[in-house]
C-alpha cells in the first residue's frame, strides 16, 4: 500500500462521517442554501489560500526567477494553479472558481457581502485576525479560516498539502 493509499484509509472514517453529515439532508430550502453557500464561501476562498501557499513553496514565485524544485511538481501545481485561477465557465468567461462561487451565490440571492468585505479588507492591508474578527460571520466559520492559515503559516509544506488534498479537493 502506497503512503498515499495509506492516509487515505486511514482518514476514511472522518471522510465518511462528514460526508454524511445531517447539515446535507437538512438543507430543502432556497434560504438553506443560500446560508451555506455565504458561510462556504470562506472555503473556496482559503481553498486558493491554500493552492498559493503551495504554489509558492513548489515553484520559483519569485523575480527574478530561477527554476525551483521538481520540474513534473511544478507543472503539477501550476495546472491547479492555471484551473482555479483562470478557467472558463459555460459561456468562455475566464474567472476564478472563487468568481464563479460568487457569481453563483449572487444569481440564487446568497448573502455575499462579508467574503467580499474580508478579501476588501485584506487587499487594504488590515491582518487576517483584524478582518475576521470585525467581520458578521459564525464563529465555527472564523475557527475554519483560522485554522486554515495557522497550517499556511507554519510553513510546514507536508501539512499545507494535505490539508489541500485530504482536507478540502478530496472532499
Amino acid at each position: 500500500m502506497s503512503r498515499f493509499d495509506a492516509v487515505r484509509a486511514r482518514i476514511a472514517p472522518a471522510r465518511q462521517r462528514l460526508l454524511a453529515h445531517p447539515l446535507y439532508a437538512r438543507m430543502d430550502s432556497l434560504a438553506d442554501v443560500q446560508r451555506f453557500m455565504a458561510s462556504h464561501a470562506f472555503a473556496v476562498w482559503d481553498f486558493m489560500s491554500l493552492l498559493k501557499a503551495l504554489q509558492r513553496e513548489l515553484t520559483c514565485v519569485e523575480v527574478p526567477w530561477s527554476p525551483k524544485g521538481s520540474p513534473t511538481t511544478r507543472r503539477f501545481i501550476n495546472e491547479i494553479v492555471l484551473g482555479e485561477e483562470s478557467d472558463q465557465d459555460k459561456d468562455g468567461k475566464v474567472l476564478s472558481h472563487f468568481e464563479m462561487y460568487l457569481e453563483a451565490m449572487q444569481q440564487i440571492g446568497a448573502q455575499t457581502m462579508p467574503i467580499h468585505q474580508l478579501t476588501e479588507w485584506l487587499s487594504y492591508g488590515k491582518t487576517l485576525d483584524e478582518s475576521l474578527y470585525q467581520l458578521e460571520i459564525n464563529e465555527e466559520t472564523r475557527d475554519f479560516v483560522r485554522f486554515t492559515f495557522e497550517v499556511i503559516d507554519s510553513g510546514q509544506l507536508h501539512k499545507i498539502a494535505a490539508l489541500f488534498t485530504f482536507g478540502r479537493e478530496d472532499l
